[in-house]
Protein backbone atom coordinates (compact mmCIF):
# COMPACT_ATOMS: atom_id res chain seq x y z
CA UNK A 1 0.00 0.00 0.00
CA UNK A 2 3.08 1.91 1.10
CA UNK A 3 4.66 1.55 -2.49
CA UNK A 4 1.07 2.39 -4.14
CA UNK A 5 1.12 5.94 -2.14
CA UNK A 6 4.59 7.26 -2.96
CA UNK A 7 4.35 6.15 -6.78
CA UNK A 8 1.03 8.11 -6.92
CA UNK A 9 2.76 10.89 -4.96
CA UNK A 10 5.79 10.96 -7.62
CA UNK A 11 2.95 10.94 -10.74
CA UNK A 12 0.82 13.51 -8.88
CA UNK A 13 4.38 15.73 -8.80
CA UNK A 14 5.47 15.03 -11.99
CA UNK A 15 2.50 16.26 -13.41
CA UNK A 16 2.78 19.68 -11.40
CA UNK A 17 5.78 19.89 -13.05
CA UNK A 18 5.11 19.02 -16.77
CA UNK A 19 2.31 22.28 -16.07
CA UNK A 20 5.85 24.42 -15.99
CA UNK A 21 6.61 23.13 -19.48
CA UNK A 22 3.26 23.86 -20.61
CA UNK A 23 3.77 27.49 -19.31
CA UNK A 24 6.99 28.16 -20.68
CA UNK A 25 5.46 27.43 -23.85
CA UNK A 26 4.23 30.52 -24.08
CA UNK A 27 6.77 32.18 -24.17
CA UNK A 28 7.68 33.18 -27.49
CA UNK A 29 4.30 34.54 -28.23
CA UNK A 30 3.57 36.71 -24.66
CA UNK A 31 7.30 37.91 -25.39
CA UNK A 32 6.68 38.75 -29.31
CA UNK A 33 3.30 40.43 -27.83
CA UNK A 34 5.35 42.64 -24.79
CA UNK A 35 7.13 44.51 -28.05
CA UNK A 36 10.36 46.45 -27.53
CA UNK A 37 11.14 46.09 -24.03
CA UNK A 38 14.76 44.95 -23.17
CA UNK A 39 15.12 41.91 -21.28
CA UNK A 40 16.36 42.66 -17.88
CA UNK A 41 13.72 45.47 -17.72
CA UNK A 42 11.20 42.70 -18.45
CA UNK A 43 12.84 40.13 -16.17
CA UNK A 44 12.30 42.90 -13.95
CA UNK A 45 8.84 43.52 -14.31
CA UNK A 46 7.59 39.85 -14.65
CA UNK A 47 9.56 38.20 -11.44
CA UNK A 48 8.49 41.30 -9.53
CA UNK A 49 4.84 40.72 -10.59
CA UNK A 50 5.08 37.35 -9.99
CA UNK A 51 7.09 38.03 -6.28
CA UNK A 52 4.68 40.45 -5.44
CA UNK A 53 1.55 38.11 -5.49
CA UNK A 54 3.56 35.23 -4.26
CA UNK A 55 4.23 37.42 -0.94
CA UNK A 56 0.28 38.70 -0.98
CA UNK A 57 -0.51 34.51 -1.21
CA UNK A 58 1.92 34.27 1.49
CA UNK A 59 0.42 36.97 3.75
CA UNK A 60 -3.48 36.67 3.41
CA UNK A 61 -2.46 32.73 4.11
CA UNK A 62 -0.68 33.87 6.92
CA UNK A 63 2.63 31.86 5.73
CA UNK A 64 5.17 34.44 5.49
CA UNK A 65 7.09 32.66 8.10
CA UNK A 66 7.51 30.34 5.30
CA UNK A 67 10.38 32.58 3.66
CA UNK A 68 12.71 32.38 7.01
CA UNK A 69 15.13 30.46 5.25
CA UNK A 70 18.73 30.06 5.75
CA UNK A 71 21.06 32.36 4.23
CA UNK A 72 22.45 29.30 2.05
CA UNK A 73 18.89 28.90 0.32
CA UNK A 74 18.37 32.45 -0.29
CA UNK A 75 21.64 32.29 -2.31
CA UNK A 76 20.95 28.87 -4.10
CA UNK A 77 17.22 30.09 -5.18
CA UNK A 78 18.40 33.58 -6.24
CA UNK A 79 22.17 32.79 -7.74
CA UNK A 80 19.74 29.42 -9.68
CA UNK A 81 16.72 31.55 -11.46
CA UNK A 82 19.02 35.44 -11.86
CA UNK A 83 21.97 33.52 -12.82
CA UNK A 84 20.66 31.66 -15.48
CA UNK A 85 18.38 34.51 -17.47
CA UNK A 86 21.87 37.02 -16.93
CA UNK A 87 24.20 34.39 -18.83
CA UNK A 88 21.38 33.70 -21.21
CA UNK A 89 20.77 37.39 -22.24
CA UNK A 90 24.35 37.18 -22.23
CA UNK A 91 24.78 34.48 -24.61
CA UNK A 92 21.84 35.97 -27.23
CA UNK A 93 23.80 39.41 -27.07
CA UNK A 94 27.27 38.02 -27.58
CA UNK A 95 26.62 35.26 -29.98
CA UNK A 96 24.63 34.37 -32.98
CA UNK A 97 20.92 33.53 -31.29
CA UNK A 98 20.17 30.30 -32.63
CA UNK A 99 23.71 28.99 -31.81
CA UNK A 100 23.27 30.30 -28.30
CA UNK A 101 19.71 28.96 -28.14
CA UNK A 102 21.07 25.53 -29.01
CA UNK A 103 24.05 25.46 -26.01
CA UNK A 104 21.29 26.40 -24.00
CA UNK A 105 18.89 23.86 -24.70
CA UNK A 106 21.30 20.88 -23.27
CA UNK A 107 20.03 21.97 -19.89
CA UNK A 108 17.09 19.37 -20.13
CA UNK A 109 20.03 16.20 -21.37
CA UNK A 110 22.20 17.57 -18.59
CA UNK A 111 19.35 17.48 -15.45
CA UNK A 112 18.36 13.57 -16.97
CA UNK A 113 22.31 13.20 -16.74
CA UNK A 114 23.01 15.00 -13.51
CA UNK A 115 19.84 13.12 -11.88
CA UNK A 116 22.09 10.15 -11.57
CA UNK A 117 23.99 11.06 -8.79
CA UNK A 118 20.80 12.19 -6.91
CA UNK A 119 19.59 9.02 -4.04
CA UNK A 120 17.49 7.38 -4.86
CA UNK A 121 17.68 7.92 -8.57
CA UNK A 122 18.94 5.40 -11.72
CA UNK A 123 19.96 6.58 -15.06
CA UNK A 124 18.71 3.90 -17.51
CA UNK A 125 19.51 4.12 -21.04
CA UNK A 126 16.14 4.92 -21.94
CA UNK A 127 16.09 7.90 -20.35
CA UNK A 128 19.40 9.10 -21.89
CA UNK A 129 18.01 7.83 -25.45
CA UNK A 130 14.67 9.74 -25.18
CA UNK A 131 16.44 13.07 -24.00
CA UNK A 132 18.86 12.66 -26.80
CA UNK A 133 16.19 12.66 -29.43
CA UNK A 134 14.79 15.14 -28.00
CA UNK A 135 17.99 16.98 -28.42
CA UNK A 136 17.99 16.33 -31.88
CA UNK A 137 14.74 17.33 -32.41
CA UNK A 138 15.09 21.01 -30.66
CA UNK A 139 17.74 21.31 -32.71
CA UNK A 140 16.25 20.78 -36.40
CA UNK A 141 13.45 23.68 -34.69
CA UNK A 142 15.68 25.84 -32.88
CA UNK A 143 18.25 26.28 -35.78
CA UNK A 144 15.32 25.76 -38.85
CA UNK A 145 17.29 26.42 -42.00
CA UNK A 146 19.96 28.83 -40.81
CA UNK A 147 22.51 25.80 -39.74
CA UNK A 148 25.18 26.67 -37.32
CA UNK A 149 27.96 29.06 -37.82
CA UNK A 150 29.83 28.40 -34.78
CA UNK A 151 32.81 31.12 -34.85
CA UNK A 152 35.04 32.30 -31.73
CA UNK A 153 35.63 35.65 -33.60
CA UNK A 154 34.49 38.81 -31.70
CA UNK A 155 32.41 38.79 -28.61
CA UNK A 156 31.44 35.35 -29.95
CA UNK A 157 33.12 33.10 -27.36
CA UNK A 158 32.37 35.25 -24.63
CA UNK A 159 28.42 34.30 -25.59
CA UNK A 160 28.89 30.62 -26.32
CA UNK A 161 30.65 30.52 -22.72
CA UNK A 162 27.65 32.40 -21.26
CA UNK A 163 25.28 30.28 -22.93
CA UNK A 164 27.03 26.74 -21.73
CA UNK A 165 27.15 28.68 -18.16
CA UNK A 166 23.22 29.49 -18.77
CA UNK A 167 22.52 25.84 -19.60
CA UNK A 168 25.06 24.59 -16.26
CA UNK A 169 22.91 26.72 -13.91
CA UNK A 170 19.44 25.91 -14.65
CA UNK A 171 20.67 22.01 -15.21
CA UNK A 172 22.32 22.24 -11.51
CA UNK A 173 19.56 24.45 -9.94
CA UNK A 174 17.19 22.15 -11.11
CA UNK A 175 18.83 18.95 -9.53
CA UNK A 176 19.76 20.58 -6.87
CA UNK A 177 16.45 21.52 -5.56
CA UNK A 178 16.51 17.82 -4.66
CA UNK A 179 18.82 17.89 -2.72
CA UNK A 180 16.28 20.79 -0.71
CA UNK A 181 13.13 18.94 -0.52
CA UNK A 182 12.56 20.24 3.35
CA UNK A 183 12.56 23.86 1.72
CA UNK A 184 8.89 24.92 1.12
CA UNK A 185 8.32 25.98 -2.63
CA UNK A 186 6.74 29.11 -1.10
CA UNK A 187 10.19 30.01 -0.65
CA UNK A 188 10.19 30.55 -4.30
CA UNK A 189 9.03 33.87 -3.70
CA UNK A 190 11.50 35.25 -2.04
CA UNK A 191 14.07 33.86 -5.20
CA UNK A 192 11.55 36.01 -7.47
CA UNK A 193 11.88 38.88 -5.67
CA UNK A 194 15.38 38.65 -5.03
CA UNK A 195 15.75 38.11 -9.26
CA UNK A 196 13.84 41.00 -9.81
CA UNK A 197 15.68 43.07 -7.96
CA UNK A 198 19.08 42.18 -9.12
CA UNK A 199 17.50 42.20 -13.00
CA UNK A 200 16.76 46.38 -12.26
CA UNK A 201 20.77 46.56 -11.49
CA UNK A 202 21.54 44.67 -14.21
CA UNK A 203 19.19 47.13 -16.95
CA UNK A 204 20.21 50.57 -15.20
CA UNK A 205 23.84 49.73 -15.85
CA UNK A 206 23.69 47.67 -18.95
CA UNK A 207 20.12 49.12 -20.85
CA UNK A 208 18.09 51.63 -22.20
CA UNK A 209 15.02 51.72 -20.71
CA UNK A 210 11.85 51.44 -23.15
CA UNK A 211 8.96 50.57 -21.51
CA UNK A 212 5.71 48.94 -22.84
CA UNK A 213 3.52 51.23 -25.31
CA UNK A 214 0.13 49.64 -25.50
CA UNK A 215 -2.51 47.87 -23.44
CA UNK A 216 -1.70 44.98 -26.03
CA UNK A 217 2.10 44.84 -24.28
CA UNK A 218 1.44 45.84 -20.73
CA UNK A 219 -1.17 42.59 -20.73
CA UNK A 220 1.54 40.78 -22.57
CA UNK A 221 3.92 41.82 -19.75
CA UNK A 222 1.41 41.02 -17.19
CA UNK A 223 0.82 37.02 -18.82
CA UNK A 224 4.60 36.81 -18.75
CA UNK A 225 4.71 37.36 -14.84
CA UNK A 226 1.64 35.42 -14.39
CA UNK A 227 2.28 32.16 -15.91
CA UNK A 228 6.17 31.90 -17.42
CA UNK A 229 7.95 33.99 -15.55
CA UNK A 230 5.86 33.09 -12.52
CA UNK A 231 3.69 30.29 -11.61
CA UNK A 232 5.73 27.71 -13.65
CA UNK A 233 8.98 28.58 -11.39
CA UNK A 234 6.40 27.02 -8.17
CA UNK A 235 5.02 24.18 -9.91
CA UNK A 236 9.24 23.53 -11.57
CA UNK A 237 10.18 23.40 -7.91
CA UNK A 238 7.37 21.14 -6.88
CA UNK A 239 8.12 18.75 -9.76
CA UNK A 240 11.69 18.26 -9.37
CA UNK A 241 11.87 17.73 -5.71
CA UNK A 242 8.94 15.54 -5.79
CA UNK A 243 8.24 14.12 -9.37
CA UNK A 244 10.71 11.61 -11.74
CA UNK A 245 13.11 14.37 -12.77
CA UNK A 246 14.28 12.47 -15.76
CA UNK A 247 11.11 12.62 -17.41
CA UNK A 248 10.62 16.17 -16.40
CA UNK A 249 14.20 16.57 -18.42
CA UNK A 250 12.80 14.86 -21.73
CA UNK A 251 9.58 16.01 -21.66
CA UNK A 252 11.37 20.10 -21.44
CA UNK A 253 11.96 19.47 -24.92
CA UNK A 254 8.64 20.25 -25.63
CA UNK A 255 8.70 23.76 -24.65
CA UNK A 256 10.26 25.33 -27.59
CA UNK A 257 8.40 22.97 -29.82
CA UNK A 258 4.79 24.46 -27.90
CA UNK A 259 6.39 27.37 -28.32
CA UNK A 260 6.70 27.45 -32.15
CA UNK A 261 3.14 25.67 -32.74
CA UNK A 262 1.71 28.80 -30.79
CA UNK A 263 3.80 31.42 -32.87
CA UNK A 264 2.27 29.56 -36.17
CA UNK A 265 -0.87 29.39 -34.76
CA UNK A 266 -1.12 33.40 -34.20
CA UNK A 267 0.63 34.28 -37.61
CA UNK A 268 4.61 34.56 -36.06
CA UNK A 269 5.29 31.45 -38.68
CA UNK A 270 4.71 28.88 -40.89
CA UNK A 271 4.36 25.33 -40.36
CA UNK A 272 7.85 23.88 -42.19
CA UNK A 273 9.48 19.88 -42.40
CA UNK A 274 11.53 20.95 -39.76
CA UNK A 275 8.68 21.64 -37.45
CA UNK A 276 6.91 18.08 -37.97
CA UNK A 277 10.67 16.41 -37.16
CA UNK A 278 10.39 18.16 -34.47
CA UNK A 279 6.75 17.12 -33.23
CA UNK A 280 7.87 13.68 -34.25
CA UNK A 281 11.03 13.52 -32.66
CA UNK A 282 10.54 15.39 -29.20
CA UNK A 283 7.42 13.24 -28.71
CA UNK A 284 8.63 10.38 -29.28
CA UNK A 285 11.83 11.28 -27.02
CA UNK A 286 9.67 11.93 -24.12
CA UNK A 287 7.53 8.76 -24.77
CA UNK A 288 10.64 6.65 -24.42
CA UNK A 289 12.09 8.36 -21.57
CA UNK A 290 8.75 8.28 -19.29
CA UNK A 291 8.43 4.37 -20.17
CA UNK A 292 8.94 3.47 -16.80
CA UNK A 293 5.96 5.93 -15.45
CA UNK A 294 3.51 4.98 -18.46
CA UNK A 295 4.22 1.34 -17.53
CA UNK A 296 3.77 1.63 -13.65
CA UNK A 297 0.23 4.07 -14.81
CA UNK A 298 -0.30 1.22 -17.38
CA UNK A 299 -0.55 -1.92 -14.22
CA UNK A 300 -2.04 0.69 -11.91
CA UNK A 301 0.86 1.02 -9.92
CA UNK A 302 0.04 -2.20 -7.83
CA UNK A 303 1.66 -3.27 -5.08
CA UNK A 304 3.79 -6.35 -4.69
CA UNK A 305 2.30 -9.23 -2.70
CA UNK A 306 2.97 -9.31 0.98
CA UNK A 307 5.96 -11.33 2.02
CA UNK A 308 3.76 -13.15 4.50
CA UNK A 309 1.05 -13.92 1.80
CA UNK A 310 3.63 -15.97 -0.74
CA UNK A 311 4.98 -17.90 2.33
CA UNK A 312 1.70 -18.67 2.51
CA UNK A 313 0.97 -19.27 -1.20
CA UNK A 314 4.28 -21.53 -1.27
CA UNK A 315 3.12 -23.18 1.78
CA UNK A 316 -0.19 -24.33 -0.10
CA UNK A 317 1.47 -25.69 -2.95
Amino acid sequence: MQDTQDAGARLKATLIGLTAVLMWATLGVFGAGSGSVPPFLLNALCFGLSGLLALAYLAIRGRLRLLRQPLGVWAFGTVGLFGFHFFYFTAIRNAPPVDANLINYTWPLLIVVFSAFLPGERLKAHHVAGTVLGLGGAGVLIAGGEGLSLSLSGTAALGYGAAVASSLFWSSYSVLSRRLGDVPTEAVAGFCLMTSLLSAVCHVFLEDTVWPATVTEWGSVVALGLFPVGLAFFTWDVGVKKGDIQVLGAAAYSAPLLSTLLLIAFGYGAFTAGVGFACVAITLGAVIAAKDMLLRKGRGDQPSAPKDDLVTQETAR
